[in-house]
């Protein structure tokens, strides 16, 4: 009976020990890295569970913090039904390290006081490749003819010149909804560092561009790059236009300046440019839901608002400040007296911008304008717009129509905060706590505590989530969503099942197979940009035109959720301007924490 039981003993020792050996660990750890103060955390995520010590181990002299590997019970991802948390935040010493258990490392980090401060210049790096009008990447003009009306009260293919701007994303068309949200936030985050006092923006090309610098900070020369085409879509003060170009853009892949689609004007002549009407649109089968104007008024008050502020002491910019200030101004009324949505249009695909929320923008529009013009109306506006948007954002929600809580945070909540009353700062505040814990509690349900839905575009989701708590934290001083606000920021910077940087060389492993022209036809790289992001398997699945090339690198790492590092595939690797512009807001805050 005892040889017996010596065997059976012996058959699971060598079972186990085969096990041990033959366990898949992989360890996610944010690749920038972390401040000395920083929540740092990293996953391990194995076939096997796993138990004992982890170390961080310094590149330089070896020495180590010792920690506990810390299970998370009943979370699971893909084939990896094992997850703990690896919490070293005790840890602050400055320098270059590495996570190690005894099965798996991780990727370099790094711990310094200014670790994000190169981040938001070396993100507009994606924004100057992203030109219209004049590429710097390429050095060419394209789409010089740009372009022939539709809709409105202007005979349609009457010609207005609206040249400049950015693409969108991959692809080459042009929507104010975008755009005029991007040019705010630059704007914005531009005047929270100075009033942080921080390191200013570097000064590494001039206005078009190219690498010259020209005495201004970089992040103004792309501000007034979108400022210059916003007052393009504004010829006339009760006239808007909100797109250039539509879905025909989607006639295979080349260079800006070779532009080949037909309008209907020539191969690569003018293209289409949509009046804003408030009114649903579509020249084919496919119309938007269009009932107003005013979400994209009252962004493009808000960033002409905050142009004036920025400009009107410049020597050379002040009379440009005042343009965009009466720009601001003309515009808003147009949202005033169109409240609404002004959707995105489509032409042969289903796909558009459907945007369903408004008075969040003019809120922050009103915002803007009481703090450029001291006007009062403004702050009355403001306080009755915020209390109709309240915490109306995609938060709650595990599915939406594309892009339909847009912005994806409500900076008006914000910018109003500091103009109000006490009372009505307890208002605006619980508006911002209520969507972050709703969004904690979606984060449960998952190992690395994401708070996102995996719709479309969640990488911005998760950049305007963390920077909602940030500004949470600047208006109320609350620190308790730190360690939480942590884990999103690291999730796109490589704490995520696949060990990618979701942003263009930022990080050892980054995105690089994009969906983008200079890999497409020029095989090469573009850093800075924040790619779209994971999304659920059954949109991937249900997508026109989406792809991968087989067999999936990632196939183990695919869970409720799907990334691939794939041209093919524009519903998690496609960079967009909008997303890579709130990703520099939020390092900005990070930068001035």
């Amino acid at each position: 009976m005892m040889k017996q039981v010596l065997a059976i003993l012996l058959l699971l020792s060598t079972f186990l020990s085969i096990s041990a050996q033959t366990n898949e660990v992989h360890l996610r750890v944010n690749q920038v890295g972390f401040s000395p103060g920083d929540s740092k955390t990293a996953v391990l995520l194995a076939k096997q569970p796993v138990s004992g010590p982890f170390q961080v181990v310094s590149e330089s002299d070896g020495k180590v913090f010792n920690g506990q590997i810390k299970a998370l019970p009943n979370q699971s991802w893909g084939q990896f039904p094992f997850h703990a948390e690896l919490d070293f935040t005790e840890f602050k010493k400055p320098g270059k390290y590495i996570i190690q258990t005894a099965e798996a490392k991780s990727l370099p980090f790094e711990i310094r006081a200014d670790v994000y401060a190169p981040l938001p210049d070396q993100l507009l790096e994606f924004m100057h490749q992203q030109r219209c009008g004049y590429n710097p990447y390429v050095d060419a003009v394209c789409h010089p003819f740009d372009g022939r009306t539709a809709f409105g009260p202007l005979t349609n293919g009457t010609y207005i010149s609206c040249a400049g701007g950015w693409h969108d994303a991959g692809d080459q068309l042009q929507y104010l909804i975008t755009s005029g949200n991007a040019t705010a936030q630059l704007l914005l985050a531009y005047q929270l560092a100075n009033n942080d006092q921080k390191a200013g923006f570097a000064d590494h090309v001039n206005a078009l561009g190219q690498k010259v610098p020209n005495g201004i900070p970089d992040i103004l020369d792309e501000a007034k790059w979108g400022l210059d085409w916003m007052l393009k879509l504004h010829p006339e003060p009760d006239h808007l236009y909100h797109q250039v170009a539509d879905d025909r853009d989607h006639d295979g892949w080349r260079l800006p300046q070779n532009e080949h689609v037909d309008y209907g004007w020539g191969p690569g002549k003018e293209r289409v440019v949509y009046f804003a009407d408030g009114k649903p649109q579509g020249l084919k089968q496919y119309q938007s839901e269009s009932t107003g104007v005013a979400n994209l008024a009252g962004r493009y008050a808000a960033a002409m608002s905050l142009a004036y502020i920025v400009f009107k002491d410049h020597p050379r910019l002040s009379g440009f400040a005042e343009t965009c200030l009466r720009a601001g101004l003309e515009v808003y009324e147009m949202g005033r007296r169109q409240e609404g949505v002004q959707q995105g249009n489509s032409y042969k695909a289903p796909y558009r911008y459907e945007e369903g929320t408004w008075a969040d923008d003019m809120e922050w529009g009103a915002a803007e304008l009481f703090r450029a013009t001291r006007d009062k109306r403004f702050l009355a506006d403001a306080k009755r717009y915020a209390q109709l948007a309240a915490n109306d954002t995609w938060m709650p929600h595990e599915q939406t129509k594309h892009y339909q809580f847009y912005p994806f945070l409500n900076m008006g909540h914000f910018r109003l905060y500091d103009l109000v009353d006490r009372d009505f700062k307890k208002v605006l505040a619980n508006y911002y706590r209520e969507g972050i814990e709703q969004c904690i509690a979606r984060g449960e349900k998952n190992p690395y505590r994401i708070g996102v839905p995996f719709i479309w575009c969640s990488n911005n989701l998760t950049a305007a989530l963390v920077t909602q708590c940030l500004l949470y934290e600047r208006m109320t001083g609350d620190t308790r969503y730190r360690a939480f606000t942590a884990k999103q920021r690291d999730w796109l910077l490589g704490r995520n099942p696949w060990g990618y940087s979701m942003i263009t060389e930022i990080g050892t492993v980054a995105a690089s197979d994009v969906h983008l022209f200079p890999r497409k036809l020029l095989k090469a790289s573009v850093r800075g940009g924040l790619v779209d992001g994971p999304v659920y398997d059954h949109i991937f699945k249900s997508l026109k035109g989406v792809g991968i090339t087989e067999p999936d690198p990632l196939a183990d790492f695919q869970g409720i959720a799907v990334y691939h590092d794939d041209f093919q595939d524009y519903s998690t690797n496609e960079p967009t301007m909008d997303g890579t512009v709130q990703a520099i807001l939020m390092f900005t805050l990070l930068n001035g924490r």
